[in-house]
């Protein structure tokens, strides 16, 4: 559990300043995460890390000379959104480009993936390379799908690296890409970790035994084993990624390899050199050549008791990466040479990049995104009214999800990471309150949602939050600001968030995932405009359908997302998704009856 917290929902935010201000000299504050205190220096390309917060070191400390020049930094356990990448690659980037580097994970590669797009659509270079290393999350000859545990920074390291050389985007990417192919890493839990503000964690481990393949989320292992002793686990570690090398390594005899033994938590420094000593002993024994081992807390997952051993297969420029200085709030390596290679890792300071002021420590929590101002275009009185009704509906959408946060990360954590609840809350909250803002200046319905599912995606991070993010506007542009939208207005918006949705996320029906409920959800809606109900009515019996879809999930098996490696444990338990969905259709049903009767 977290004993030091103030609002759950606020501890990514509240984390995060408070390491800026104790990293002032390293480190700044940038809308969406944090950057290197000093600027990129021109010609550079610019190293973009990030992913979820819960993992410290991974990623805000991992930003600095022989690392990264910057870290999108989302919600716990969620991936940043798009546009919090974006800002931080804005941040940072320079005319030689920006490569984007973090862990295979489905938020983390949609918000990533619309970043980049955005980037490029600019006219700034972007390359992306994602992080598989962990080898019990897919089978070799899907190495696309596995995700990325504490090997992310050896291929952090190695694209640092080549970028503080002066290559190019390609020549970087490639580099890290090379760095990527060649790393292997394999974990065990001993007991799950807990979210802030919870009181159980995501997953328990009978007592005495371990599971094996456990991710840096808690998701749960991929086998359950009796407890080992420390060399009998060093033993499993080696076994089991040497029974998995590079295409190119024939011999094991003189192979060189850099070793990251990591605590996922719990599990300290003394333990993990007990563990170590059998590593160091059996690799030395099969003719490996051991480079510049790294022990310690590289990736972690809040208190989870939990050991990864990573193997980073090297050639003549990987060890040189390797072995390279370093400097950063949370990995230092080697002697750095002065100032300039201290915060900006060398290159011609003058035509630096300019670096903004770091934020002060009373607004280095906040998200700058959320409160910048924003654009209203011109509506209809009835846009102007209808857009009181999209207020009161965001409004209780926030309150059955504030209402059942703890519910649906519990749904979450059986085969997922638990985190659906809190980010959820958090992007209701801020719709919420986007929604109302719009609304007091004078925005018709349609611009009043649209900037709802912007504040959403902003603050929710994540697949969920891209998703209603994106649904939400796609619903916004197609009801416009000109009428008050009737019933067929309304199933021919949901209907384009219906297309959004699945365009980005590629679910079909069938999939256990919120478009399970979105589907039946729409059909409804078209359905009843067919049969001629009224707004109200239609509403409601779609909602009823998304129910009943939602609860129909149970028996699916998940074929995407982070449930997908965990078929087993996710049936029988209906999506989160598709349930939180549901219920939020099922709120606005009520909020249009509420307002039908008071206007009766």
């Amino acid at each position: 559990m977290s004993y030091v917290l103030n609002d759950p929902a606020d501890f990514a935010d509240e984390s995060a300043a408070g390491f800026v201000a104790a990293h002032r000299s390293l480190v700044r504050r940038v809308p969406g995460g944090v950057a290197r205190a000093a600027a990129t220096p021109a010609g550079q390309v610019a190293i973009v890390i990030g992913g979820g917060s819960g993992h410290y070191p991974a990623f805000g400390g991992l930003v600095g000379a022989g690392l990264a020049h910057a870290a999108a930094m989302g919600n716990v356990f969620a991936s940043p959104s798009a546009q919090q990448v974006y800002a931080v690659a804005k941040s940072v980037a320079t005319d030689a480009g920006v490569l984007l580097s973090y862990g295979n994970y489905a938020g983390d590669v949609l918000n990533f993936d619309q970043a980049e797009a955005r980037l490029i659509a600019e006219g700034i270079p972007c390359r992306t390379v994602r992080v598989t290393d962990d080898i019990y999350s897919a089978a070799p000859h899907e190495r696309e799908k596995r995700r990325g545990v504490a090997g992310d920074l050896a291929v952090f390291r190695a694209a640092a690296w080549a970028a503080e050389r002066g290559l190019d985007l390609a020549a970087v990417a490639a580099i890290a890409e090379r760095a990527n192919a060649r790393t292997r890493s394999l974990g065990v839990a001993f007991t799950g970790c807990t979210l802030p503000g919870a009181t159980e964690p995501l997953f328990t481990i009978p007592a005495g035994q371990m599971g094996v393949g456990m991710g840096i989320h808690g998701e749960p292992g991929i086998d359950v084993r009796p407890l080992a002793r420390a060399d009998e686990l060093g033993q499993l570690f080696v076994d089991g990624l040497l029974g998995e090398l590079p295409d190119d390594i024939e011999t094991l005899r003189g192979a060189r390899a850099a070793v990251i033994l990591n605590g996922l938590g719990a599990v300290k420094s003394e333990e993990l050199f007990v563990i170590y000593a059998t590593v160091a002993q059996l690799l030395e024994a099969a003719g490996v050549v051991v480079v510049e081992p790294e022990v310690g807390e590289y990736a972690t997952s809040f208190e989870m008791a939990g050991v990864s051993l990573t193997l980073f297969w090297l050639d003549e420029e990987l060890e040189a990466a390797w072995a390279s200085p370093a400097y950063t709030p949370a990995y230092r390596k080697g002697a750095v040479a002065g100032a300039s290679e201290l915060h900006g890792a060398g290159g011609d300071q003058a035509d630096a990049v300019p670096a903004p002021e770091t934020a002060s420590v009373a607004t280095a929590g906040a998200d700058p995104d959320l409160d910048s101002e924003f654009s209203i275009s011109e509506a209809s009185d009835e846009s102007v009214a209808a857009a009181v009704v999209v207020v009161e509906v965001m409004h209780a959408i926030r309150d059955v999800i504030d209402r059942d946060a703890d519910e649906l990360g519990r749904l979450d954590a059986i085969a997922g990471d638990g985190d659906h609840g809190i980010g959820m809350q958090r992007g209701a909250r801020a719709a919420a309150t986007a929604a109302t803002r719009a609304q007091l200046a004078g925005a018709g319905a349609g611009t009043v949602l649209a900037l709802a599912g912007d504040a959403w995606a902003l603050r929710a991070g994540g697949t969920s939050g891209a998703l209603w993010g994106a649904g939400l506007r796609a619903a916004g542009e197609r009801i416009g600001d000109a009428l008050a939208p009737d019933a067929r207005a309304l199933a021919d918006a949901v209907d384009a968030a219906r297309a959004t949705v699945q365009g980005y996320g590629k679910a079909e029906v069938g999939d256990k995932t919120l478009v399970d409920a979105l589907v039946p959800f729409v059909d409804g809606l078209r359905r009843g405009v067919a049969d001629g109900q009224g707004t109200v009515e239609t509403w409601i019996a779609a909602a009823a359908d998304a129910t009943a879809a939602a609860a129909a999930t149970s028996e699916l098996e998940p074929k995407l997302g982070r449930a997908r490696p965990h078929v087993q444990k996710s049936l029988g338990t209906p999506d989160p998704g598709a349930v939180s969905f549901a219920r939020a259709m099922t709120a606005a049903g009520r909020v249009l009856a509420a307002l039908r009767e008071e206007r009766s």
